[in-house]
């Protein structure tokens, strides 16, 4: 399967809402889930491999963003029933194992995938404080290799700068990964 690239970066777009449930019982929306300083919305699965190849560094940047007040959220929206490694009680599975700092959340309709234009996992949509999109890029230069001890963070980097300016880097590289998987 070839991977996708995703588009450039809509400045200013405003985050569409959601209800969502999330693997640890709760629900959530935009509004419950958003930081005081932003909100990271990420496009993830169980069985991409590009997303097991970053998943790692994904956790390390979202728990540190918390401390700049940007909240992460992850959705899950694949086809359940061609992808059921993608199920409800795998994504609850893997959460525990990874150890997610964020809540995991499924889209059972891909609706919201559809209202972001989410085209692969990982896909990285970065929004300020008035929940307007500044940044769509990926997470860092490594995608399925093993990075340095000193990596680069282009995600986090980004999202910092939108904590403290409200105005992501006019500078994005497209995030790789696989297609999100639609129903027919």
């Amino acid at each position: 399967m070839p991977a996708l690239t995703t588009p450039i970066c809509d400045f200013n777009w405003p985050a569409p809402d959601f209800s969502l449930a999330g693997v640890d019982g709760k629900t959530y929306t935009l509004q419950n889930s958003r930081g005081e300083n932003g909100l990271l919305v990420m496009f993830i699965c169980n069985h991409c491999p590009y997303v097991k190849a970053v998943i790692a560094r994904l956790c390390e940047d979202t728990q540190e963003l918390k401390s700049y007040g940007i909240n992460s959220i992850a959705i899950m929206s694949n086809d359940t029933n061609s992808y059921p490694e993608d199920s409800f009680d795998n994504m609850i599975k893997w959460s525990e194992k990874v150890n997610f700092p964020f809540p995991y959340v499924i889209d059972p309709t891909q609706e919201i995938a559809k209202q972001y234009g989410a085209v692969c996992t990982p896909d990285f949509f970065g929004f300020n404080h008035q929940l307007k999109l500044q940044y769509r890029g990926r997470l860092d230069p490594y995608g399925l290799q093993n990075p340095p001890s000193h990596r680069e963070r282009e995600l986090f980097d980004a999202m910092t700068v939108i904590a403290q300016t409200s105005q992501g880097p006019k500078e994005q590289t497209p995030s790789v990964g696989c297609s999100i998987k639609w129903r027919s």
